[in-house]
């Protein structure tokens, strides 16, 4: 390798020598109308040497020779535009020592003339290496043809690097803009072809493999909008990064991603009232239960941006925590985040853990969530739902923590399962604790999650990527959806608006059907539905509905101050009955009889309705 690179360095060294000395004999010819007297000849002869030295040392000064000229850029071309221009200085200045000397015209035609020899001979690696790349691609059969929509600095940065790489087997083939004026014009050698109303015709007479979108700052409701184009084609469909990886320079070919389901909700960013909730963080010590989880380490990532003094993730699952662990260490967060391997159940443990870091601030994000495996253990349900959540909400009474703000779920309301029956529990403790104590208790309460461990999407692209079949439940069955990031950030905003026994609803605007959600995925991985992938419905799982709710007719729901925060008023405030109640649930648990643990949880809650959930199965199966 070593005497590859010193040959080729020899190679540009002695190509150097002749297109400097090639410029000044052409200046010379220029300068004296293509007849150059002989004593002028001679006085170049006689310093050609010295001049060339100066261009060589120069150049190495510049690292010209040290630079691989097949994959250069602006950036080297400027290099070397520099380098010419400070040799011909230099080679003025020396020539100005002479008697008789070079003619200052003849050094400064010869300047020009070697940044275009210099210049051009370097760059003309690219362009052979882009030429014969090029070749190889259109007579290669493996090579994948893209549109590319958006024809801005993105989109250039994405089809210069498909070019220049020969490795990726990317053929960019057209440009799609909305901007009617780019429309027949080239970008970085590819045609715009046509605006988002010609995509599926172009992508069809053009036998288009992928489309990428390459838009930087692109809103949610508009990149919704292409995704739902594009899904018509067949092709698989890829996005770049955003806008601020753009800024940053960042964007190559390995930073396109698949489209995700996050894209075709079509919102935009949750816009947080940072000083708001900076108020009530910043400086404090905050504990997160189920620290370690995808709400409960989201909650955390979001937190350190406001400045905590300490936070406490609490976990009883080690390797979640340690994830968590490896990720602030990597980031360089790591300083003020202790992490606490124990069970909400452990009411002893609990307390301890309290006395020992006072918290200010509890997020409560721990709980067992699983629908179908909670309608199997429902003894667990009651343990760590319910009796997790009376062991918290207790310490923090104890230790007079500022705010606690537990998470909720939609399920919660009108329950046809456990899970959601014994988080209603834990919503009534909550509001009635809120009325004898110093502390503020809050819940805020929303639906699915987006890439939540054991949430629906993971498993439909499993199931794609195994090729089928992708698993329904039903064909009618919806859900409300949300992101990690938007569920944690709009927690924390709910938080601002927190004086206590309030029930938060995050809006998550229109509920979802998951045979759509399915169909999109599997359209979006490049196949079509029902032919290349299967979809089986395999009926409803116990204590499933095909509709989830957000509030209880009775809750009612008011505009918060942030338009994605709606708040309901509080309905309980019994916490003497309600105590009785869940302590005969102690025994019942322990006997883990299944049907007395749901009676119980009905006289708790009376929405609480399993027949419905029976009912429900038999019709849809």
């Amino acid at each position: 390798m070593d005497t590859i690179r010193t040959t080729r360095k020899y190679i540009l060294m002695i190509a150097d020598i002749i297109l400097i000395n090639v410029s000044y004999i052409l200046a010379y010819w220029l300068r004296f109308n293509f007849n150059i007297p002989s004593h002028e000849l001679v006085i170049f002869k006689n310093n050609a040497i010295i001049i060339t030295i100066i261009y060589l040392l120069i150049f190495c000064f510049f690292k010209l020779y040290k630079r691989l000229w097949s994959y250069a850029s602006i950036d080297e071309f400027m290099l070397v535009v520099n380098a010419c221009i400070l040799s011909n200085l230099l080679g003025i200045i020396y020539s100005f020592t002479l008697v008789p000397r070079i003619p200052l015209s003849v050094n400064i035609l010869s300047g020009m003339i070697t940044i275009l020899l210099i210049g051009g001979f370097r760059m003309s690696f690219r362009i052979i290496k882009r030429y014969l790349d090029a070749r190889v691609k259109h007579h290669s059969g493996s090579s994948k043809r893209v549109m590319i929509i958006g024809a801005g600095k993105a989109g250039t940065i994405i089809v210069n690097e498909m070019k220049l790489c020969s490795e990726v087997n990317y053929l960019p083939v057209a440009f799609i803009d909305d901007n009617k004026y780019k429309v027949g014009t080239r970008v970085a050698g590819i045609e715009v072809m046509g605006t988002r109303n010609d995509i599926v015709k172009l992508a069809k007479s053009l036998s288009i493999d992928e489309i990428l979108i390459a838009i930087a700052a692109i809103d949610g409701a508009t990149k919704k909008e292409i995704i739902d184009i594009c899904k018509e084609t067949g092709c698989k469909v890829k996005l770049i990064p955003g806008i601020y990886e753009i800024i940053d320079g960042k964007v190559t070919l390995n930073k396109i991603r698949e489209v995700n389901f996050e894209d075709l909700l079509g919102r935009d960013s949750v816009k947080l009232d940072m000083e708001g909730i900076s108020d009530y963080i910043e400086g404090r010590i905050i504990m997160v239960t189920g620290g370690g989880g995808s709400i409960g380490s989201e909650l955390c990532r979001q937190i350190i941006r406001f400045k905590p003094k300490e936070i406490i993730v609490l976990d009883n699952y080690e390797n979640n925590a340690y994830v968590l662990q490896q990720e602030f260490k990597r980031n360089g967060v790591n300083e003020n985040i202790k992490y606490v391997i124990a069970s909400v159940r452990d009411k002893d443990k609990l307390d301890l853990i309290f006395k020992k870091h006072r918290p200010d601030i509890v997020f409560h994000a721990a709980a067992h969530k699983h629908v179908p495996l909670m309608e199997d253990n429902p003894s667990e349900a009651i343990k760590n739902n319910v009796f997790g959540t009376l062991n918290l909400v207790n310490c923090a009474d104890k230790y007079k923590v500022k705010r606690f703000v537990m998470i909720s779920t939609d399920k919660a309301v009108n329950p046809t399962n456990i899970m959601g029956a014994t988080k209603r529990v834990c919503e009534m403790i909550i509001q009635s604790m809120d009325k004898r104590s110093e502390t503020q208790f809050v819940a805020v309460r929303f639906g699915n999650v987006l890439g939540s461990n054991g949430s629906v999407i993971p498993v439909f692209i499993d199931q794609i990527k195994s090729g089928g079949p992708v698993t329904v439940t039903h064909k009618d069955i919806n859900r409300f959806f949300m992101t990690i990031p938007e569920a944690a950030q709009l927690v924390l905003q709910a938080g601002v608006f927190a004086k206590g026994g309030e029930i938060f609803v995050l809006d998550m605007e229109k509920p979802v059907k998951i045979y759509d959600l399915a169909c999109d995925l599997i359209r979006l991985s490049g196949y079509i539905p029902n032919e290349d992938i299967e979809i089986k419905f395999i009926g409803l799982r116990p204590g499933e509905k095909l509709y989830e709710e957000v509030l209880t007719e009775e809750e009612g729901l008011n505009q918060t101050a942030h338009k994605k925060i709606f708040v309901g008023k509080p309905t309980f405030d019994d916490f003497d009955t309600l105590m009785v109640k869940i302590n005969e649930f102690r025994k019942i648990v322990e006997k883990d009889d299944r049907e007395e643990i749901v009676s119980k949880l009905e006289e708790i809650v009376p929405t609480y309705r399993r027949f419905e959930a029976e009912v429900a199965m038999t019709e849809c199966v």
